[in-house]
């Protein structure tokens, strides 16, 4: 059963920073690019950044260039997403994602930036 499990989000100031954490299981993690969502209210889903199997590779959304990395470490099965320079526009639910056969996503953690 495949898992998908975001943490690390919550409450900051802007300008400040959040580290998430998207910890999966049931399938082979080190073998897959996983991606980072996003999803603002009254706005669509949104891609923000995502890495190759190795993580040699990474893509960003404009938005978040310069601002947010994206790692992994295959032997935690995790995939992280370093956000600083907070904006208030940043405020999202943030999710992980992997394309099996199937897209998987997790429950999502949220970030808000404010002060």
């Amino acid at each position: 059963q495949v898992q998908l499990v975001e943490s690390g989000g919550g409450l900051v100031q802007p300008g400040g920073s959040l580290r998430l954490s998207c910890t999966a299981s049931g399938f082979t993690f080190s073998i897959y690019a996983m991606s980072w969502y996003r999803q603002a209210p009254e706005k669509e889903r949104e891609l923000v950044a995502d890495i190759s199997v190795r993580g040699s590779s990474t893509n960003y959304a404009d938005s978040v260039k310069g601002r947010f990395t994206i790692t992994r470490d295959n032997a935690k099965n995790t995939v992280y997403l370093q956000m600083n320079s907070l904006k208030p526009e940043d405020t999202a639910v943030y999710y992980c994602k992997v394309r099996l056969r199937y897209d998987y996503w997790g429950q999502g953690t949220q970030v808000t930036v404010s002060s």
